[in-house]
């Protein structure tokens, strides 16, 4: 098995190109690739975009907003995944996107924390993990 996080897509290469299982340890994907990727149903109408700053109740233009935002998504996050869908074709020999190679993933640890954070449905091989930081703080001086 192999155990990475999947952001810079190193992990999901190797995993892909050495057959490996791969588990994924993430915070979050730019773009809701993580939700095209596991197919989890992430309509834009009711769940927001990230950096909007709404809630899962928004009014008629917080939705049209978020719409917006998501037809943007399709422009400007291409070209951050373009190199790695060109290293991908250059390993496999064959056209393969980012969301495809992160969809052979088996299982994803996701550490969202609902206290900052909106519900959001799931898939069965998804699993909140919750946390934002894994340190432990320093005690409190007096």
């Amino acid at each position: 098995v192999l155990f990475t996080d999947p952001i810079l897509m190193c992990g999901p290469l190797v995993a892909e190109y050495l057959s490996l299982p791969s588990v994924y340890f993430l915070r979050g994907f730019p773009c809701g690739i993580d939700s095209a990727a596991t197919q989890c149903p992430s309509p834009p109408s009711h769940v927001p975009r990230l950096f909007l700053d709404h809630s899962d109740s928004m009014t008629f233009s917080q939705r049209v907003k978020n719409m917006l935002v998501n037809l943007l998504e399709l422009f400007y996050c291409k070209p951050i995944y373009d190199n790695f869908e060109e290293l991908a074709y250059q390993v496999f020999k064959k056209k393969v996107t980012v969301t495809e190679l992160l969809s052979r993933g088996s299982f994803w640890l996701m550490r969202y924390d609902f206290v900052f954070e909106f519900p959001r449905p799931v898939m069965p091989n998804m699993a909140f993990i919750g946390g934002i930081n894994c340190v432990e703080k320093k005690k409190l001086s007096q």
